[in-house]
């Protein structure tokens, strides 16, 4: 019998017909143990089930996988399983779930199920064990037959994915943070950018400080005294010397936050900071040299900005050594058990227990539209109402138990072209299965356009799935 348990270096043969790509990568089917709810601290796994031709889930005493003449077996301590709860096969290019006669039954999205074909996203329920099938994953060749975050979790949080793709980024970025080159984050508001870029400062090991800036929250008449400081007596109430956020990040990390809402005369006093190294603060005659690594972030998409004359074309050069993009929270469902783990370890008691089914249920659910930040403010209350027992429906908010999140209620307005367009989207989501990427690559549209589409349009991909 060949093992798979905690492994990361465990890698299966791709002799099977897995579809190759362009970058190398190949795509292929995989299984993510999202979230165990008596044991949400666990963290994920991810199953690889390329060459795989059946899965076996049920009860064991640790969790582990197996695999023996093609056949994967998955084990959860989870007394609510069945030893032999369901089993999971191929079946003419799609894959189809069988409940194997287990005690408390399997779901599929919520729903009760004997025999399911499984689609992109299905959220699969074992006892009080969540699952994510994933249809099409861009793997690389040697990418690991199993990923357990149990045994091997990442060095930073904020830098674990259970997604392949986006794990390449972070491991880009990973490579970059030991270097003083620019970082550029760009994603939707709550996505966790600072957490991110904190990460990226820890990496980089630099002595200073993280210094973080909302760009965003800055006076206009006051931006520059804030980000330079001021010399005692440059204009009324500078009774003192103030070194400015720039020199605070001294030796560390200045992190620029919603970069896209500076005022168009600070861009041009920023360009020169970094392209001279040194600040001018107000009311100075000399430049005071300084140390600092430059992370910026922005929920603005800055190439609409430079070609509307919004953002300088410059400055921008300064600050897109490297970008990388924060997926939205609704196309990181694989991911949603492991975030869920990261804030169970921030703020809930050591010893405070798990969640109910039902409640996990809806936190899959239910689309996190205003992402990371949004999940962060649900769990931090559930943790306060449920204090050591396991938190239930009660105690989520109202949008998560409903499923319906602030303002889903409010008719859109649209013009005949808005709606055409509008119809495009929706014909290319069913067709794509929900997929983004899919839908960027058979529009000829960048992933990002896409994405603000679904955000103006108020279109839920998880309704194509």
């Amino acid at each position: 019998m060949e093992t798979m348990v905690d492994t990361l270096g465990a890698t299966l043969s791709l002799a099977d017909d897995a579809a190759g790509k362009s970058d190398g990568t190949v795509e292929r089917p995989a299984l993510v143990l999202a979230l165990e709810c008596s044991r949400p601290r666990a963290l994920s796994a991810r199953f690889d089930l390329g060459g795989i031709s059946a899965v076996v889930l049920g009860r064991g005493s640790e969790r582990r996988g197996e695999r023996n003449a093609g056949e994967l077996m998955i084990k959860v301590p989870d007394r609510w399983m069945s030893s032999r709860h369901a089993r999971i096969e191929p079946s003419f290019g799609r894959w189809v779930l069988v409940d194997t006669e287990s005690k408390n039954g399997t779901f599929v999205n919520g729903q009760p199920t004997k025999r399911a074909v499984l689609a992109d996203g299905d959220v699969i329920e074992l006892g009080h064990t969540i699952l994510v099938f994933c249809e099409k994953l861009a793997v690389p060749p040697d990418a690991p037959a199993i990923v357990d975050l149990e045994r091997t979790p990442a060095e930073h949080s904020g830098l674990a994915t259970m997604s392949p793709e986006y794990a390449r980024e972070l491991n880009r970025l990973r490579q970059i943070a030991e270097s003083t080159v620019p970082v550029l984050i760009e994603g939707e508001s709550g996505t966790g950018k600072e957490v991110l870029a904190r990460a990226v400062h820890a990496i980089s090991r630099r002595g200073g400080q993280f210094i973080a800036v909302n760009c965003g929250a800055l006076p206009a008449n006051l931006v520059e005294s804030e980000l330079f400081g001021y010399r005692k007596g440059a204009f009324s109430g500078a009774n003192e010397d103030r070194a400015g956020l720039v020199r605070s990040a001294e030796g560390g990390t200045l992190f620029l936050d919603e970069i896209g809402d500076l005022p168009p005369a600070s861009q041009a006093a920023l360009l020169r900071v970094l392209q001279e190294r040194e600040v001018m603060p107000v009311g100075g005659t000399r430049p005071v040299a300084v140390d600092v690594r430059v992370i910026a972030a922005t929920h603005r998409d800055l190439d609409g900005m430079i070609s509307d004359g919004g953002f300088r074309r410059d400055l921008f050069a300064r600050l897109a050594g490297f970008r990388v993009e924060v997926p939205p929270l609704c196309e990181r469902k694989p991911d949603l058990g492991l975030l869920i783990g990261n804030l169970y370890d921030r703020h809930f008691p050591a010893e405070g227990a798990g969640l109910e089914i039902e409640a996990a249920r809806l936190l899959f659910r239910y689309p996190w539209p205003l992402n990371v930040r949004e999940l962060e403010q649900a769990l931090t209350t559930a943790a306060v109402l449920a204090g050591k027992e396991p938190v239930l429906v009660s105690h989520l908010p109202d949008t998560v138990r409903t499923g319906r999140p602030p303002g889903a209620g409010r008719a859109l307005t649209l013009s005949p072209a808005d709606e055409q367009q509008r119809d495009a989207l929706c014909a290319a989501m069913r067709e794509q299965r929900g997929n983004i990427s899919a839908v960027a690559r058979a529009m000829g549209k960048d992933r990002k356009q896409i994405q603000r589409w679904i955000k103006r349009f108020a279109i839920d991909p998880a309704q194509f799935r």
